[in-house]
């Protein structure tokens, strides 16, 4: 059996980027950041931010496009892809996206806004679950 999923709540780094396909199909792309924070052995809080590639069609990416903006908090869930393709200098190049199949919306008050609702909700965020301390694996630990 194979699996291949991804989920990742971050936040937007840039507004999606929506174009349609000459079959009429809507795509919408954008940058999105997540955080890792942990202590490490010496007691000093520690911060990493990786940055993923989202890819959302059809109703996703309509959705994507008329609520989310830079900054606005997002839980996305769908595949890995990565695909190749030769630049103008015949140089190969890669590319490892995210398709979504599944997007929650963060808070209200952190995005786009429906144009007729009044968005006066007190703005929320998802609270940060730090690691207590990175440790090493043993591999002899490993019980296969």
């Amino acid at each position: 059996m194979n699996l291949n999923k991804a989920i990742l709540v971050g936040r937007l780094v840039s507004d999606p980027e929506v174009r349609s396909t000459p079959g009429g199909q809507t795509v919408c792309s954008f940058r999105l950041a997540t955080n890792r924070m942990w202590t490490d052995k010496n007691g000093q809080k520690q911060q990493t931010t990786e940055y993923h590639n989202i890819v959302l069609w059809r109703r996703l990416a309509e959705i994507a496009s008329q609520f989310l903006t830079k900054g606005s908090l997002a839980l996305i869930e769908g595949s890995i892809n990565t695909r190749s393709w030769q630049d103008t200098s015949g140089n190969k190049k890669y590319r490892t996206e995210i398709i979504a199949q599944m997007l929650q919306l963060g808070p209200r008050g952190l995005g786009k806004t429906a144009p007729d609702k009044i968005s006066n909700a007190p703005s929320e965020d998802i609270p940060i679950i730090e690691e207590e301390k990175e440790e090493e694996i043993n591999i002899e630990d490993i019980p296969f």
